[in-house]
């Protein structure tokens, strides 16, 4: 008698969710990146003249002796 047993083996090559996600998440780090580091959210303002001008109370002399 023999006996005799056959093996499959199924391997599911499974959708590219993760390859489209991965792909999404660099391009989401880039653009963010981008954005704090060169883009609008910088924060760099050049060209930007701030003069304040206060007038403080002048004090009164102290009387000589």
């Amino acid at each position: 008698m023999t006996n005799s047993r056959d093996t499959v083996v199924v391997k599911d090559g499974g959708s590219s969710s993760t390859l489209i996600i991965a792909v999404l998440a660099v391009i989401i780090i880039l653009a963010a990146g981008w954005y704090f580091l060169m883009g609008p959210g910088a924060g760099t303002k050049s060209g930007t003249d701030v003069n304040v001008d206060v007038n403080l109370p002048s004090l009164p002399a102290p009387a000589a002796s």
